[in-house]
């Protein structure tokens, strides 16, 4: 678990020497990237409120760990055996592992309305840059419950700091790859990793883009499950329905407000259940999304 936080330490100067690097690319050429796709570009104050999510997050996140930790180091007690990380190859599998549950645990999180009020933090900015990928999530409650995709990992015997570390080499990964700035990348690369371009369908907000592409590292885990679609038509970055404010206490909070409401609003426990355990979108008297995009559900529009 220190490995992994100290990983996200380490990688703090590189982050921000990134998002410079990228603003200055930016000042310096106005031209859109191809003719078939428009540029969503950088906005400071959008980019400013990502930022200050991290910064919250990364002061109260720990919270979370005590509450993780517990759920993956109980499972490794019932492991029948033990992969020693002297082996070369149980770092292989501890990587390509924990990039599997990546996958479903990302693919949870767009389908259970419980863990999209976390995740949709993440898809509430309307531009896709560096700054975008530290817009993450804190002290959502409930959230915490996805980590139970890690528990098969430890179970088959990965040292519980080796998972936790996995998972902070799978989400590192992906910090460079929230760009416009990169096009697509040589077939074979495209093919097996997740990619830049990969990414901005995952991030995009009109059809056919919702609900695909959700990889970690490696993308073939969408093409073998399903989720996979290239990068063809102008990507619409943000959610289907998108909030109207900069306040990073209300990007964080919205979507768990507006499901708390609808829970609280339910006349039966099957519309409470729902609210909770379907997708987003679903609507307790139709029985069904009501905007054909499980991972983006009808938000209420916050104010600044």
């Amino acid at each position: 678990m220190d490995d992994a936080l100290r990983i996200g330490l380490y990688a703090l100067p590189a982050f921000f020497l990134l998002m410079a690097v990228e603003f200055v690319s930016y000042r310096f050429d106005k031209d859109a990237p191809g003719p078939s796709r428009a540029r969503a570009g950088i906005s400071w104050r959008d980019s400013a409120t990502s930022l200050s999510i991290y910064v919250i997050g990364h002061l109260v996140r720990p919270l979370e760990r005590f509450i993780e930790l517990p759920i993956v180091a109980v499972s490794a007690s019932f492991a029948p055996l033990y992969l020693s990380p002297s082996n070369w190859w149980v770092w292989v599998i501890a990587i390509v592992s924990a990039d599997l549950a990546y996958y479903a645990k990302h693919r949870m999180s767009h389908r259970v309305r419980l863990f999209w009020a976390a995740h949709s933090v993440h898809h509430s900015s309307r531009h896709f840059n560096l700054s975008t990928a530290v817009r993450l999530s804190w002290l959502i409650p409930g959230s915490f419950l996805s980590s139970v995709v890690y528990v098969p990992l430890a179970l088959i015997g990965i040292p519980v700091w080796l998972i936790f570390l996995a998972q902070a080499i799978v989400l590192l990964y992906q910090f460079p790859i929230h760009t416009e700035r990169i096009d697509r990348l040589p077939r074979v690369i495209e093919y097996v990793f997740n990619t830049p371009s990969h990414h901005r369908v995952h991030h995009g907000a009109n059809n056919p883009y919702l609900d695909k592409n959700y990889a970690g590292i490696f993308i073939v885990w969408d093409r073998m499950f399903g989720s996979f679609a290239a990068e063809d038509e102008p990507v619409r970055y943000g959610l289907t329905k998108n909030i109207d404010t900069y306040n990073p206490v209300k990007v964080n909070y919205h979507e768990f407000a507006a499901m708390v409401r609808d829970v609280w609003q339910a006349t039966t426990w099957r519309g409470r259940i729902g609210y909770l355990l379907r997708p987003p979108g679903w609507r307790e008297h139709d029985g069904a999304a009501t905007d054909g995009a499980p991972e983006t559900p009808a938000t209420v529009q916050a104010s600044h």
